[in-house]
């Protein structure tokens, strides 16, 4: 078989390399891929918003399955126009996509179907909002509505923070905002393999989403992250599958927009029983590369399997995958390019690329998250030794990385 994978990150070199153990894949293609990909895949100069230059390159290579890694992409239509092509793709619709690409789509959903989530209401502008916030006050959520990379959530625990919140956001013409209770409790990640009414869920994972150690700071696309997660019991996610995951697909059935693809759900255990967060279209991103990591079974096989409703049975290692993320100084406010990065080949573990390029003078920068370190051992306490011991080697002046990726639940 040849596989395509579409992206440049960290998530899709993992979702590549994972495609590369199947023993039917002979060929891994990456448009446009990284230097971490390059080494076991064929980058091709095709970008992930180029949808003709995909159709194109998949129909003249005759690639058997193409798996998308962006929300982006995704939300420019890449699988109605694969599709339509007659090319097989593992992904959901443009409208299924809205599930991320609006957060008051997915909301609506949610308050229709009983799906448990934070209350919230949706605003389009930006005196009404900052009304309901006074009413409300603090600590409360502000959810910018479209794609935001990760960063377009704000939990203000400050009337000011969430005034600085709405101003920003409808600075943006004809932006909206979703305003959510603040949720307390424990989050976690449940990625699950879906089409239409089927659904399959991964091993669950924990991602870091705030800049700094103790969870302190804005809002990131992940600082890290871990897989299985202590706290998060076999009785809990199939608490989670039943009762948000299933629904929330077979709600899309009923909407008449179905999903194919990996559904994500953010999830909060709480006091008062497992809430929604946030669902994605997509496959996490750092989670992708700690929950890939850890699977036995043939990956290909499992998605093709979904695609045709049959059952699938994934196998995983017992071992503790955990993974930190190297990221350009001053991230996400923003990024650095073309520092040099050195040393990399003395890491003893799995290394995932997310924004780097290679050039004569050697592997640089290119990006807000750069790199991922990632360990696999018997124990989290293990795991958690061995990531940041290597995590050490890495040299660049240009880059950080938080300290207490899964201290919390150590």
């Amino acid at each position: 078989m040849k596989i395509l994978v579409i992206g440049t990150g960290g998530r899709e070199h993992a979702l590549a390399l994972a495609c590369s153990k199947s023993p039917m894949v002979d060929t891994v293609y990456c448009a446009p891929g990284n230097p971490g990909m390059a080494t076991f895949g064929q980058c091709v100069n095709v970008s992930g918003s180029d949808i003709e230059g995909l159709v194109a390159f998949a129909k003249e290579n005759n690639v058997d399955l193409t798996v998308v890694g962006p929300e982006a992409t995704l939300a420019l239509g890449v699988v109605d126009a694969f599709t339509e092509a007659g090319l097989k793709i593992f992904g959901p619709t443009k409208a299924a996509t809205q599930v991320e690409s609006s957060k008051d789509f997915a909301k609506a959903i949610m308050a229709k179907y009983n799906i448990p989530t934070a209350a919230y209401k949706t605003f389009d502008n930006y005196n009404d909002a900052w009304a309901y916030v006074e009413v409300q006050g603090a600590p409360i959520v502000i959810k910018e509505d479209g794609l935001k990379a990760g960063k377009g959530v704000t939990v203000a625990y400050s009337l000011d923070q969430a005034k600085e919140a709405l101003e920003i956001a409808f600075d943006i013409p004809e932006n909206k905002v979703v305003i959510e209770e603040c949720l307390v409790g424990f989050e976690f990640s449940l990625i699950c393999l879906v089409h239409n009414e089927l659904v399959v869920p991964l091993e669950v994972a924990q991602d870091h989403k705030c800049v700094g150690d103790g969870d302190t700071g804005p809002n990131t696309g992940g600082m890290g992250s871990y897989s299985p997660v202590k706290k998060i019991t076999p009785a809990i996610i199939q608490e989670a599958t039943d009762t948000i995951l299933k629904p929330m697909a077979k709600a899309m059935v009923e909407e008449g927009v179905p999903f194919t693809g990996f559904l994500y759900g953010g999830l909060m255990l709480t006091e008062n029983g497992i809430k929604t967060i946030e669902f994605n279209a997509r496959f996490g991103d750092p989670e992708a590369e700690v929950i890939l990591a850890r699977l036995e079974s043939d990956f290909v096989q499992a998605m093709l399997d979904v695609m045709d409703d049959k059952e699938v049975n994934l196998t995983w290692s017992s071992k503790v995958s955990h993974g930190v993320v190297l990221a350009s100084t001053n991230y996400p406010a923003s990024s650095t390019k073309n520092a040099l990065i050195e040393n990399l080949d003395d890491v003893d573990c799995l290394v995932y690329h997310m924004g780097t390029k290679q050039t004569e003078n050697g592997l640089v920068t290119n990006g807000g998250r750069v790199l991922m370190i990632v360990s696999l051992e018997d124990t989290l306490e293990e795991a958690f030794a061995h990531t940041y011991k290597e995590v050490e080697k890495v040299q660049c002046k240009e880059m950080f990385y938080r300290h207490d990726i899964g201290k919390k639940d150590m």
